[in-house]
């Protein structure tokens, strides 16, 4: 089984965040630009949005991610 460094993942998941914001701000070339974010604080989701449109994505996003952790803990063990 592959190993990887946990630093490695802070590094990655941490490009990624870049990568996307950057991806936003060339994407919306003058227009207006709408995000959405859930955090997770235990069993409590906080879901924010710059629109109702963009805290609903994200809320189902959010769900969407829950349910695909659950199913991989159940299938790893």
């Amino acid at each position: 089984m592959m190993t990887v460094d946990p630093i490695t993942l802070v590094f990655i998941g941490a490009a990624l965040v870049f990568l996307g914001i950057a991806i936003m701000v060339l994407a919306s070339g003058g227009g207006r630009a709408e995000g959405g974010a859930v955090i997770v604080v235990g069993p409590i989701p906080i879901v924010v949005g710059s629109s109702r449109s963009a805290a609903l994505a994200a809320a189902v996003l959010g769900a969407v991610m829950i349910i695909a952790l659950i199913i991989l803990s159940l299938v790893v063990r």
